[in-house]
């Protein structure tokens, strides 16, 4: 017997969620999106199968399931909200958005009274990843919830991990964003210290590649210090200030000392108050504002 796969709604077509509901599209799952500023994404996913609603309510009626992907906490409360009158008891939310976990607890206890499950399931990687359905997924959920939505998950995902209950996948993004942008603020700082000290960006690479310091990250950050790509690592100076004053508030709420997360923080409000916060300013040009801020 063939088992119908449950109607998904997308909101949040971006640079993260067009990818994304690309591939759950192409692989079979009824999708429904919903238009924000840039119309191009959507006609794209019409033309791949998708449907298109007119409202936040008409996409919740046509979903079993609705995945959010957007900027952060403000923005994913709201589509809740929207949502809400639409959603079907045994419908669920999937919030991929790095959003705050308190805030996602809250929605979480809202949502139940309505009979509705609710899940955390931020993602690692780029929108080359999302494009190609290689994404990381770090998901809080009941278990049950996440059976139900592990196979829309692996759409778009090579590597899921459950990390526990409602919440914990927001923390747990909150402390993978806070090691990679601190290795950014880390190398932008390293990067001017060797122009200053007159280290050629090449040198610096050709001694860091390959070595014990080397990992992925410093490999996309170096696509634009070393060779210019601009678009080596697709995400917004802005966005990365907003998650690291995430972590900020998260060490805040358990009483924690957070010098690392704070010194990070500090990078990239500097970045982003001299002009870093435009919608094409991503995390490898923190290079750029920090070396004009020491005169390079």
């Amino acid at each position: 017997m063939t088992v119908s796969k449950p109607r998904v709604g997308f909101v949040g077509v971006g640079l993260m969620g067009h990818g994304m509901a690309k591939n759950l599209v192409e692989k079979g799952f009824p999708l429904t999106v919903i238009a924000h500023r840039n119309r191009k994404p959507v006609e794209d996913l019409i033309g791949r199968g998708a449907a298109e609603a007119g409202s936040l309510e008409a996409l919740a009626r046509a979903s079993d399931i609705v995945f959010l992907c957007l900027t952060g906490a403000p923005e994913a409360e709201a589509a809740v909200r929207g949502l809400a009158p639409g959603l079907a008891r045994g419908a669920t939310i999937v919030d991929c958005s790095t959003g705050e976990p308190g805030v996602t607890m809250r929605l979480a206890a809202e949502m139940a009274e309505r009979g509705v499950a609710y899940a955390d399931a931020p993602l690692s990687r780029t929108p080359k990843e999302a494009w190609s359905g290689t994404l990381d997924c770090m998901v809080g959920a009941a278990e049950d919830t996440f059976a139900r939505i592990e196979p829309a998950l692996a759409a778009f995902a090579a590597k899921i991990v459950r990390v526990g209950g409602v919440g914990d996948g927001h923390k747990m993004k909150l402390l993978n964003n806070f090691i990679s942008l601190g290795y950014a603020a880390l190398y932008a700082e390293a990067l001017t210290l060797a122009k200053k000290t007159g280290i050629p960006v090449e040198k610096f690479d050709n001694v860091i590649r390959g070595g014990r310091m080397d990992c992925g990250f410093y490999q996309t950050f170096m696509g634009y210090a070393l060779e210019g790509n601009r678009e080596a690592h697709r995400f917004t100076l802005s966005n990365a200030y907003k998650d690291l004053r995430y972590v900020e508030a998260m060490a805040n709420g358990v009483t924690m000392a957070a010098p690392m997360a704070s010194a990070a923080k500090n990078s990239f409000a500097g970045a982003v108050a001299t002009g870093g916060g435009g919608a094409e300013d991503y995390v490898p040009h923190l290079v750029d504002f920090t070396g004009r801020a020491n005169g390079v």
